[in-house]
């Protein structure tokens, strides 16, 4: 119970400390029913009876793929949990049901099929054919990642830059303004500036999904803030920093949905020093939320700790020099603020099945979005 009370204390503290970077111009207030609450989800859909969807707005089916040049399912079991993920809207009819395409290591034939005029226009005629036919909202592009090097061994080239705008140029064509159209985009500097072209594709999409998770991940040898909110002096990369990257390449705010992670990073054999951030280390396999609290207990010899700089949490264990970096309910509630306080369209995660069974960051988020 006492170590309870601690994660709370740490983790469940309310997200009033003053939000930082404040030369960002503060756009018009945005509604809580304007805000969106994206979030992914990759189970057979048996055990939707874990979430409340009154605090979701959209929920995406992760993961479709190219079958030749038309979206296809893994299986007949796939089609059959997407189809339990459409059976909610009968009890909640507020809640967008998507398809996501591709996902890490799930887009390897993207830049060969979408380099043609005539495979572009297949794929969005079979994308209309199966929302049309199965049902659904729209569609979620997650193409990891045009123009530049995603999952080892995917084809790239510099050309998948202009195709995916024409990618999504047939695919609205195709779909009209009845289905929607989300983009989830990297949330490091690199695919920023390379991989899309934002002039063009803004105009055409409901929402750029930023990915600004894994911004340390499982190819990087230092430690340091997967998720946080804010860049530090010894890391760039930050959702802040990608929101503002965004809004200065002319991007509406209200189309950036920023990105929560609901799972740990975590490397081992990691110096001490500053208490594990940005030390070397190897990446190891990491945790969803809803286990860390029995992972990273005081009794298992970790510290949990908070980086006020960027308003992210953090644990390290000495003994077995291990370090972890996550998302709280604290963090995500400050996203959450940070996301009405600059008129952005809301927040998506990463993904449902990984919160705690009584759904302590959605609730997180939900507490801040539904707040006056």
């Amino acid at each position: 119970m006492k170590n309870w009370r601690r994660w709370c204390g740490l983790w469940l503290a309310m997200a009033g400390s003053a939000l930082v970077a404040a030369e960002i111009p503060k756009a018009p207030p945005v509604s809580a029913n304007e805000l969106v609450v994206m979030g992914y989800y990759t189970g057979d859909g048996k055990d939707l009876q874990r979430y409340d969807f009154n605090k979701l707005t959209h929920l995406i089916y992760s993961f479709v793929y190219l079958e030749g040049n038309e979206l296809a399912f893994r299986d007949q079991a796939a089609e059959a949990s997407y189809r339990r993920l459409l059976a909610l809207q009968e009890t909640y009819p507020h809640l967008k049901v998507m398809l996501a395409l591709g996902g890490w290591g799930g887009c390897e034939p993207c830049s060969e099929v979408f380099s043609s005029a005539e495979n572009r226009r297949a794929f969005a005629q079979s994308v209309k054919v199966a929302l049309d036919e199965i049902g659904g909202d729209g569609l979620d592009l997650d193409w990891e990642y045009p123009a530049i090097a995603g999952h080892p061994g995917h084809p790239y080239k510099a050309e998948d830059r202009e195709n995916f705008t024409a990618l999504v140029q047939a695919l609205r064509e195709e779909l009209g303004e009845e289905y929607l159209i989300t983009v989830a985009a990297g949330g490091f500097d690199e695919f920023l500036q390379k991989s899309l072209d934002w002039q063009a594709v803004t105009p055409l999409i409901n929402s750029i999904n930023l990915m600004s998770y894994d911004l340390v991940n499982g190819f990087s040898t230092v430690t340091g803030h997967h998720t946080p909110l804010y860049s530090t002096d010894q890391q760039t990369q930050s959702t802040d920093n990608a929101v503002r990257y965004l809004l200065d390449a002319g991007v509406p705010s209200q189309k950036i949905v920023i990105g929560a992670a609901f799972y740990s990073r975590v490397w081992d054999g990691v110096a001490a020093e500053n208490t594990g951030r940005y030390q070397k280390g190897k990446h190891v396999p990491g945790l969803k939320y809803r286990e860390l609290k029995s992972a990273y207990r005081a009794e298992s010899g970790f510290e949990l700790a908070w980086d006020d700089d960027a308003k992210a949490a953090f644990a390290y264990n000495p003994q077995q020099q291990r370090y972890a970096t996550f998302d709280t309910p604290k963090s995500v509630k400050l996203k959450m603020a940070y996301a009405k306080r600059l008129g952005l369209g809301g927040i998506m995660f990463w993904e449902l099945p990984g919160d705690s069974d009584d759904g302590e960051l959605l609730d997180a988020i939900y507490s801040v979005k539904s707040a006056e």
